[in-house]
């Protein structure tokens, strides 16, 4: 059974959870408590010398990079390829989307919202790059019916975890009515969908709606 440590909370953590259900994987789940300082703890310093998560450890692999996660666990434990197509024209989709998540929709989330977290106030202009993100999200929904095709793939799972914390910390997302719509259908479509990715959400959004509060910040001004 492949070890991954991880903290429900984050969402590139969620991503793997997803995808460990819909290939149906059972994992081992180690919390690990970053703000605790686990994570530059020896021992876990030991599995992974960048010291993030989530790190899964699969036997002799030890992995961490939640997308590479992903990729790895749809292509070892998967009944077919529908979640990360072997076809490249099919993979090159999937690939795209999830360095979009990753360069992009994540990144300009995360420059808007963990400031806060430090007690900073969030730039205005970062929220602006952010929904122009969420604007281009909704623009690859014209085409299929998930993010990268008519099927659900891992590009979703990863997407899927950022946007559900857009959400959860107050961007209203009626704008994007593809993007509404796209969610309502991973809802249906991933199993566990609840326990993978809604709790850990709603935990990280109302840690950072307090930490806006606390600053007198509109989180969606």
């Amino acid at each position: 059974m492949p070890d991954l440590y991880y903290m429900a909370a984050s969402p590139p953590c969620r991503s793997v959870l997803l995808t460990a259900k819909a290939v149906g994987v059972e994992l081992n789940l180690k919390k690990v408590d970053v703000m605790g300082g686990e994570h530059m703890k020896p021992e876990f310093l030991e599995i992974n010398f960048q010291h993030t998560i989530p790190t899964l450890v699969d036997g002799n692999i030890k992995l961490w990079e939640s997308r590479a996660i992903c990729s790895y666990l749809a292509s070892q434990y998967g009944k077919d390829d529908s979640l990360y197509p072997n076809n490249p024209r099919a993979r090159c989709i999937v690939d795209a989307r999830l360095n979009f998540d990753m360069g992009t929709l994540y990144h300009r989330f995360t420059d808007y919202a963990f400031p806060v977290m430090r007690g900073q106030k969030p730039d205005p202009a970062n929220l602006e790059k952010l929904k122009e993100a969420l604007g281009w999200l909704n623009r690859f929904l014209t085409e299929y019916t998930f993010a990268a095709g008519n099927k659900v793939t891992i590009a979703d799972h990863c997407l899927i975890s950022s946007v559900s914390t857009i959400e959860a910390i107050g961007i209203e997302l009626d704008e994007y009515t593809r993007i509404v719509k796209w969610m309502k259908r991973c809802k249906i479509a991933m199993p566990g969908y609840k326990e993978a990715n809604v709790d850990g959400a709603e935990m990280i959004g109302g840690f950072l709606k307090k930490k806006f509060e606390e600053l007198k910040v509109e989180v969606n001004p």
